[in-house]
């Protein structure tokens, strides 16, 4: 027992005695930083929705008595979709005419009279008291010619919104009520919906700081819309469609709870591959010349601060950098904190700690 523990102090003591050496790190990729010009290509989900989407409500109340379209037509501007019992209305349309015809012989007649009563007048044969009382039979004769004519108009156009028309060139969408269904203005949901879709109108968001980078990048908003290229759109499936696309407008409002801003693209649909309510990505390049590219791995992400590991001596130093708002989710765009030349880890920086030794592979 003695012997073992000399022993094991004769060891200590020896250990105690050598110098400490830096833990060795495992092998890691290096990269020396350099420049080169640079695409980006950001995606941003994104709604597809037709130039306009026109909900279609009928204007009187009726029975369907004729469906004029089918499900996924083209239909243009003026057509007529739906034709509802023209009936009632054609029998308001008569008494209309009717009553404007009443209107106008009650008036010639008021007119005789009171030109009758100015003679009489004027001979005093009659009173003023009979003579202001013609006068008001005509003005009032007057009145209900007018109001006839109202009603004669108001006929004319309830009978005319018995023939539902498109008030667009589009595509007619789906087609819930069919012939012998009653309907009304006040329908729970449209007759159907005519989409535009000639063109379509792509909406994402971008976040403030995305925005703030494409206003530094070009110096205005509205340099950032002339100058920016041709945007790209993958659909649903991961397929990419085949016409590009341009940013059109951005929204000049912050939305308080997402705390991001509209944009809007439109992509020609000559061939009518995309559908209005579709989903998709927008992709968005964005070149950079002449700039230092790294890959995502070679940082640490803290906070709001990004960390990169320079390699000096064989050791790992703490870098703070600044980077680009915009990525494409493999490499960061760096602004500073790095010059060309410098030597850091380019994949693995999460492992890495201050002062250790790095093996460059």
């Amino acid at each position: 027992m003695r012997l073992t523990g000399i022993l094991g102090l004769m060891v200590l003591t020896i250990s105690c005695g050598q110098p400490q050496q830096a833990p060795m790190g495992p092998d890691y990729a290096t990269m020396t930083v350099s420049t080169t010009d640079k695409e980006l290509s950001t995606p941003y989900s994104a709604t597809i929705r037709g130039r306009q989407d026109i909900d279609i409500f009928p204007q009187v109340s009726g029975t369907i008595v004729k469906v004029c379209v089918s499900e996924g037509e083209k239909v243009r501007k003026g057509q007529t979709l739906f034709v509802i019992d023209q009936v009632p209305y054609r029998a308001a349309l008569n008494t209309a005419l009717a009553n404007v015809e009443a209107a106008k012989a009650g008036l010639a007649t008021a007119e005789l009279s009171y030109d009758s009563n100015k003679e009489l007048y004027d001979q005093k044969v009659v009173s003023e008291f009979t003579l202001k009382t013609s006068q008001n039979n005509y003005l009032t004769a007057k009145a209900q010619l007018s109001q006839a004519k109202a009603q004669e108009i108001n006929a004319r156009n309830n009978l005319s919104y018995t023939e539902v028309k498109s008030p667009s060139d589009g595509v007619v969408g789906m087609l819930p009520y069919r012939v012998g269904a009653l309907v009304s203005p006040s329908l729970p949901q449209p007759l159907t919906t005519v989409s535009d879709n000639t063109d379509m109108y792509i909406y994402f968001s971008m976040t403030e700081n995305q925005l703030l980078s494409l206003a530094r990048q070009w110096g205005s908003m509205d340099k950032a819309l002339e100058n920016m290229p041709e945007v790209r759109l993958r659909l649903s499936d991961g397929s990419e469609y085949e016409q590009a696309g341009k940013i059109e407008s951005i929204s000049g409002v912050i939305d308080r709870q997402t705390g991001t801003v509209g944009v809007r693209a439109v992509f020609p649909n000559d061939n009518r591959i995309l559908h209005s309510g579709a989903s998709g990505s927008v992709i968005i390049p964005s070149v950079y010349e002449d700039c230092m590219i790294i890959p995502q791995g070679a940082t640490v992400r803290m906070q709001n601060k990004t960390i990169a590991y320079k390699v000096v001596d064989g050791k790992a130093v703490s870098t703070l950098i600044e980077v680009a708002d915009i990525d494409d989710g493999r490499d960061y765009i760096v602004l500073g904190g790095l010059v060309p030349g410098d030597t850091i880890v380019s994949a693995g920086a999460g492992l890495v700690r201050e002062g250790m030794q790095v093996v460059m592979k």
